[in-house]
């Protein structure tokens, strides 16, 4: 069963963009929506469009679910602490399938390596 972060969405923006060192401009921009309109959706708790929100979960790492409702179940979670390795599994999962199954390879064999190490350690 999935928990509940306490809070508005304004209120979770504020907080994971703090957490993340940036100014609502800042994710205005990564977001690619204009300033006005990320503070509004900050400062009055207006509701994004779908795409939007998209765009914001993405700029920040999380899921829309996390933003829109404070669902934290594993993934959210996941997603608020490793925001860079879910960036970039999103972009491996773009990449032709060849080309995908070569980078798994590859992380396959740096996570069996590390394994390893620790093992011996």
């Amino acid at each position: 069963m999935s928990k509940k972060a306490k809070g508005t969405m304004s209120q979770r923006l504020t907080l994971l963009r703090k957490q993340k060192g940036m100014t609502q401009n800042d994710l205005a921009v990564k977001a690619g929506i204009s300033k006005a309109q990320m503070s509004r959706y900050m400062t009055k708790d207006a509701q994004p469009s779908a795409s939007v929100l998209s765009k914001i979960a993405d700029a920040l790492g999380v899921s829309a679910d996390y933003l829109l409702n404070g669902d934290t179940d594993a993934k959210a979670v996941a997603s608020l602490s490793h925001a860079e390795v879910i960036q970039q599994y999103k972009e491996v999962d773009q990449l032709p399938a060849d080309e995908r199954g070569i980078v798994i390879k590859v992380v396959a064999a740096l996570l069996r390596d590390y394994r390893t190490r620790k093992a011996y350690a």
